[in-house]
């Protein structure tokens, strides 16, 4: 039956309309709170999977690189994350019990990589003693050999102990584990020769394997022995450079670290291994005004010991076996004259290119 006209129902009673009211509230908010639910799943499985973020590495997962203290030379222990460890260069003949020492303290019972940044006695002359002492996986060499009693000593180690032999190749990277890797920079081919040096440089330094180290945030540039021909190619053949820490090239020699190379680098903090006294006059006092023009934090194995730093994934922290003993901006200077400067052990053996992959 239709209403007639004007007709209107009677009003509900107060309590009657009362009930309604909290009905469609009720109501109301459950629709609302399955609308806010529904959203909030829809950005949590939907909107993140078109845009995936990186996952940030573990908590409490470090990396850690110890500038070991091996006087006149270079060795350097990184442990990754993921319990990998690489050894790059082993110090001077007599430097391997340093290198097993700090693999018994840090609980590193194998080296999985060696890196031979180049021939020298004063990079690989401990090498050997750390292979018979110890388990190397594999041997990454820059392929620039030289007539020495060390190298012949380290390549027979390699041979003795059936360790993997690779030669080193710009754009090989190493999955250290854990998110962590190293980058091979250089050396980059055409090898150098003599004729393209400056006088009183030599290839092996020239052609050094140049590493980059990434962990997260944390990146640093390892440089062996790069001259300023190194650093210059690495520039102009576009190698990312920019890192947050420097191991100093040749020990802070003057004919390294050039002002362009370190404002393109933008490092915070500077490394460089050297001995107390060394002949060569090594860090040379033009090398460390370039690096204290640029504000560059300092630290130094002849001063400070052993420099261990910890990387997290973000932010790092830097620490020294002792407070420095010393200016640390003040330079040595060689006892004879200046060619001593840029002296190294080997530099009279003439060097030669190893062919093949095979050792």
């Amino acid at each position: 039956m239709n209403p007639e006209p004007g007709f209107r129902p009677p009003p509900l009673p107060q309590n009657q309309q009362a009930q309604q009211g909290r009905r469609v509230l009720i109501a109301l908010t459950v629709v609302g709170a399955f609308l806010i639910i529904a959203g909030i799943l829809f950005i949590k499985y939907f909107k993140k999977g078109e845009q995936p973020q990186p996952s940030p590495p573990p908590s409490g997962d470090e990396l850690q690189v110890h500038v070991l203290n091996v006087g006149q030379g270079d060795s350097i222990l990184v442990i990754a994350p993921g319990g990998k460890s690489v050894l790059v260069d082993a110090g001077a003949p007599g430097s391997g019990k340093v290198v097993i020492d700090a693999m018994k303290r840090y609980g590193v019972n194998q080296i999985d990589l060696m890196v031979a940044t180049h021939a020298h006695a004063d990079h690989i002359g401990g090498a050997d003693e750390v292979m018979r002492r110890t388990k190397v996986t594999t041997v990454l060499d820059s392929k620039i050999s030289i007539s020495t009693k060390n190298y012949e000593d380290f390549l027979s180690a390699i041979e003795r102990t059936g360790a993997k032999y690779v030669p080193a190749s710009p754009g090989q990277k190493f999955d250290l584990g854990g998110n962590a890797t190293l980058t091979v920079l250089a050396p980059i081919q055409p090898f150098f020769t003599s004729d393209q040096l400056r006088s009183g440089a030599n290839e092996p330094n020239a052609n050094s394997i140049v590493t980059r180290l990434d962990y997260g945030d944390f990146s640093m540039l390892l440089t062996g022995d790069a001259e300023a021909e190194t650093e210059d190619r690495l520039m102009k053949t576009g190698a990312n450079i920019k890192a947050r820490i420097l191991k100093v090239g040749h020990h802070g020699s003057r004919y390294a670290s050039s002002e362009k190379f370190l404002r393109q680098g933008g490092f915070e903090a500077a490394v460089i291994s050297n001995g107390a006294e060394n002949r060569y006059g090594h860090p040379n006092q033009t090398a460390l005004d370039r690096l204290r023009q640029l504000g560059t934090k300092l630290y130094r194995t002849d001063l400070q010991g052993e420099i261990t730093i910890i990387a997290r994934g973000s932010g790092y922290e830097i620490k020294t076996e002792r407070a420095e003993s010393g200016d640390l901006w003040a330079g040595r200077t060689p006892p004879r004259n200046d060619a001593a400067d840029e002296g190294d052990s080997s530099r009279s053996s003439r060097p030669s290119r190893r062919t093949g992959s095979g050792r």
